[in-house]
């Protein structure tokens, strides 16, 4: 009998799925409409998406024609070791957090004061100090 493996995803998997459903999103296409489009099942969408499954080098072409765009648009994140394509791995992997998205979306459309009591709020309420923050988050307007 053989165990299962619990070997967690590859940071770059995970990478990529969450560019693949941050364009799926922000399209506002279905998992379904999109496995749709590829000849797959949405619940494999859902494993590419959260880095469980591997996406090969055809279906990657499948997924970048259905979310018009260049596979090289969902690959950017993966191009360089450099500190800022760390900093685009990390986004991109807490983009995943459900509701992330409809967050950021909700911020966008804040005026400058707004986002700054929202900001100091939820530091009061996750105790995350503006010490344990990146520089850039720091920046709140």
């Amino acid at each position: 009998m053989t165990e299962l493996s619990t070997k967690a995803p590859d940071p770059m998997d995970v990478a990529l799925g969450a560019a693949v459903r941050i364009r799926r999103r922000t399209l506002g296409i279905s998992q379904e409409a999109l496995a749709e489009q590829c000849g797959v099942s949405f619940q494999q969408i859902q494993k590419y998406e959260n880095g469980a499954n591997r996406i090969s080098f055809s279906r990657l072409v499948q997924i970048a024609r259905a979310l018009q765009c260049r596979v090289v648009d969902l690959m950017d994140v993966l191009d360089g070791p450099d500190r800022e394509a760390t900093g685009d791995l990390d986004l991109l992997t807490r983009m995943r957090t459900p509701g992330a998205l409809e967050l950021l979306a909700a911020y966008e459309q804040m005026g400058p004061e707004a986002r700054t009591s929202l900001v100091g709020l939820l530091r009061a309420v996750t105790s995350q100090g503006a010490d344990s923050l990146p520089a850039k988050s720091r920046q709140i307007a």
